[in-house]
């Protein structure tokens, strides 16, 4: 794919982002970056979720980890299915009784000061990690198909990466961020579902005759039984529950987008078609995943570790050379998109990438600014406008350079396994979450407020203690499911500094 052709191709994405930043900002005031004024459509909410949830991660890891793991990730999906009933059954009616701008404020109501800030300080962690390895892994991607044909340095592409995100969100915040998730959204199905009618025609298969190569194909056994497997199903289901109610509901970034919606029986409905659209939108993505597999395989072009020594993953021909090479699963789809798959398969899959890592990036900064203005600095309504604005451009600014720096960082020890490492560790971060919520929405106790930052620091190394010895000691390895532990470890944390029962 030529680097101009590319290059115009984001220039013109990006315009017609920053026409929606314009046309969703028109006065605009205080409330509206924080809230959208609560007149955010619940069908357009639920559209755009479904991109900010798939992420860049998902829309390229998904399709590549069906070389290894089959569709046993769909076990994980079905998992994340029940978490959203919980989010709108449990969840949302409390944020909405309660007429919260950042949900960590129902902390502040149950407890006290003390675990509402600890609470928003683990998310802002959280956030601040997630978006820069998002941002990373789509500034990759940039420099791969424009960049480096410019000669454009790394730490360029990132700053006019991060820099397009501040424009276009700085003003409107998350009513622009909304009606941009949606786009985006429809930028990420479009791209899965060409790349799969693209295969199809390739392989010359009908509609029916896509159908029966999948059913047929090994790649899409989904259901693992074995207790001992990392992807064993209740191991996937239970952790898919569990990672949902708390990197959805119990996370501000997420539930910001639907606390912009007028009416709770209209944020229950859009949470209930987007956990549909959720669904059929990983089905696309494994489909996909089998596809590229098989379609790699046909042409003598992909190997599968399963049929190759000496390579843990899978062997990809370079198109220069002609040489078989050991790849990592995340590169496939790429690689395949660029050098296989023809022009039309590479415009849309850089569309689909980007637009999948800004609608998680846009929304997270957005989301930061909220966290950091109303739970740390404490924003009230009725205070001065002028200087509510002041300060939010100032902390919007603020996350955008840390942001800069985390990426910087993460590029600088240029190893993805201590970079997924570090993403892997954030999801420490949101067991205090799930054991906080628990304990005040399940027991009448309350707790020493002071001491709740003591237990949630205590509680994640004690998690990461147990995950580490676990396989020597019992013989058990943790996978996702660490998440409940440490929640349930935070819970009993609670409980033995409780003080007295809530009237």
């Amino acid at each position: 794919m030529d680097a101009n052709v590319a290059l115009i191709i984001i220039v013109v994405y990006f315009a017609v982002l920053f026409v929606i930043s314009l046309l969703t900002s028109k006065k605009a005031d205080a409330q509206t970056f924080f809230s959208g004024n609560k007149t955010s459509p619940w069908y357009v909410v639920a559209f755009g979720m479904v991109g900010a949830t798939l992420s860049g991660v998902t829309f390229i890891s998904v399709p590549g980890a069906v070389g290894n793991s089959l569709w046993s990730y769909f076990q994980f999906v079905l998992g994340n299915l029940v978490g959203y009933g919980v989010i709108a059954l449990v969840l949302m009616p409390l944020y909405y009784r309660l007429n919260l701008v950042s949900i960590y404020g129902y902390l502040k109501e149950r407890f006290g000061p003390s675990s509402y800030k600890t609470g928003a300080s683990f998310f802002i962690l959280s956030r601040i990690i997630g978006a820069s390895l998002r941002v990373y892994l789509v500034v990759l991607v940039l420099q791969l198909f424009i960049f480096d044909d410019f000669d454009v340095p790394f730490g360029v592409t990132v700053l006019i990466s991060i820099a397009l995100i501040y424009l276009y969100t700085f003003r409107g915040g998350i009513k622009t961020v909304v009606w941009t998730d949606t786009l985006q959204t429809f930028f990420i199905l479009l791209a899965a579902g060409i790349t799969v009618y693209v295969i199809s025609s390739e392989l010359n298969l009908s509609l029916g005759g896509l159908i029966s190569t999948l059913q047929e194909s090994s790649y899409t056994n989904t259901w693992v039984w074995d207790l001992n497997a990392g992807n064993n199903f209740w191991k996937q289901f239970f952790s898919g529950m569990a990672i949902t109610i708390v990197m959805v509901g119990l996370d501000q970034d997420m539930m910001q987008k639907n606390l912009t919606i007028k009416t709770l029986g209209d944020a229950q409905k859009n949470m209930a078609w987007f956990s549909v659209a959720f669904v059929l939108a990983n089905i696309l993505f494994l489909s996909l995943g089998a596809l590229l597999y098989i379609y790699g395989e046909q042409m003598g072009i992909v190997e599968t570790a399963f049929h190759v020594e000496d390579c843990e993953k899978i062997m990809i021909k370079d198109i220069t050379s002609g040489e078989m090479m050991c790849m990592k699963t995340d590169q496939l789809f790429p690689l395949l998109a660029k050098n296989y798959l023809g022009a039309t398969a590479a415009v849309v899959f850089l569309l689909g990438v980007i637009a999948a890592a800004y609608s998680s990036a846009d929304s997270a900064l957005t989301a930061l600014t909220t966290s950091f203005c109303v739970d740390i600095l404490g924003f009230m309504e009725g205070e001065e406008e002028k200087n509510q604005v002041q300060t939010r451009n100032l902390v919007h600014v603020g996350f955008s350079i840390v942001l800069f720096m985390v990426i910087l960082a993460f590029n600088l020890l240029n190893d993805d396994a201590v970079v997924w490492g570090i993403f892997k560790a954030a999801g420490y971060t949101y067991g205090p979450l799930l054991g906080l919520y628990a304990f005040g929405l399940y027991t009448k106790w309350q707790v020493k407020d002071r001491l709740v930052p003591l237990v949630t620091i205590i509680c994640p190394l004690l998690s990461y203690a147990i995950h580490y010895y676990s396989p020597t000691l019992i013989g058990y390895t943790f996978g996702f499911e660490i998440l409940i532990l440490n929640g349930l470890l935070t819970f009993i944390g609670l409980w033995l500094i409780r003080n007295g029962k809530v009237e």
